[in-house]
């Protein structure tokens, strides 16, 4: 691909949902990046085969993407015969980024890294919270209305040397194995691609997937979902967790075994925080809405609120860096694909 001339100002539409426009691109971000591009009039594109949406492809440099963009397959790239880079201003390209962008060597950058902030701050939260029983003794709190004889509280409730196990070293992984240095436990990692120097150099454990759930007073989920991971937290992992340990997952819902998991929770034996789940929102039947020790919250644990600012300047700089011809700072390679989520 040809490289953009530095000082020439790329040509750039925006390609997403309007939901997501007015979410992630407020006035400010919308004026920065006019100032970085010749930025095609809004409405964004959320159809790629409009009229509209093919006049402007013509003369686009560069593709600014969200939530909601449709899939960049041979039919839109040859409607767009001058672009040569996609900035996504959320984290994963898998469902719009295609082959056919990787063929025609178009240059890919995702703001993966500032979505793994917020992610890492709740998971630590829930680690840090989980561990007092937090949302248990509010809630007991709240029914009996008298104070608790908290000398009689159990050995294990508390965060001192709490055994935590992260799996996968993945953006989050990483980003809450640094949130959790600060902090007196012990931390384990799985991850097939991590040896015991990498491990090492992260400041953690590396240990088999079976010890990780052994071992762990809390084990917190950040693998992608791939078909290798499809179900990879299962019944008999499940079944060999501590008595009243937490398994926390962020990632995605189908990593886990749901049925299990919602064995061991109504039997009392381990509690969980799932902001994700398979389906997204559970069937209202589901026995997982029915445990006291499960917390539920709804995929909230990635960007939302201020927190899209964080999205949108990490978009903004680097269409400032492309612009100039520096290259992404986070770039989304072909190759790497296979581990990303």
């Amino acid at each position: 691909m040809t490289e953009p001339t530095p000082g020439h100002r790329p040509r750039a539409a925006l390609a997403m949902s309007p939901d997501a426009a007015a979410a992630v691109l407020d006035a400010e971000s919308l004026t920065d990046l006019a100032a970085l591009c010749d930025l095609a009039p809004l409405p964004v594109l959320d159809d790629l085969t409009t009229s509209r949406a093919r006049t402007v492809l013509a003369d686009v440099d560069l593709l600014v993407t969200g939530w909601g963009c449709p899939p960049l397959d041979a039919d839109v790239l040859r409607a767009a015969p001058r672009l040569r880079a996609v900035v996504h201003t959320a984290g994963s390209v898998r469902g719009h980024v295609t082959d056919a962008c990787w063929e025609r060597g178009i240059e890919v950058s995702s703001a993966a890294a500032a979505n793994a902030v917020p992610v890492a701050e709740y998971t630590l939260a829930m680690i840090l919270l989980t561990g007092k029983r937090v949302l248990e003794t509010a809630r007991d709190y709240r029914a009996s209305r008298t104070r608790p004889d908290w000398l009689s509280t159990p050995r294990t409730v508390g965060n001192h040397r709490r055994t935590v196990g992260v799996l996968s070293a993945s953006l989050i992984g990483r980003r809450v194995i640094e949130l959790l240095r600060p902090h007196d436990v012990e931390v384990l990692l799985h991850d097939p691609f991590v040896d015991e120097a990498g491990a090492a150099e992260l400041g953690v454990r590396s240990v088999g997937l079976a010890e990780l759930f052994r071992r762990s007073d809390t084990v917190s989920v950040h693998t992608p979902l791939l078909p290798a991971t499809r179900g990879l937290v299962g019944r008999e992992l499940i079944d060999t967790m501590r008595p009243d340990a937490v398994l926390i997952n962020t990632a995605r819902g189908a990593v886990l075994d749901q049925d299990a998991l919602a064995d061991a929770a109504l039997a009392g034996r381990i509690r969980a925080v799932l902001d994700v789940t398979d389906p997204e929102v559970l069937p209202p039947g589901h026995p997982l809405w029915q445990c006291d020790n499960v917390l539920l919250t709804p995929h909230l644990a990635g960007s939302q609120g201020n927190e899209w600012r964080r999205l949108a300047g990490l978009a903004l700089s680097e269409i400032t860096r492309w612009a100039s011809g520096e290259g992404f700072l986070h770039p989304v390679r072909r190759e790497r694909l296979a581990f990303l989520a």
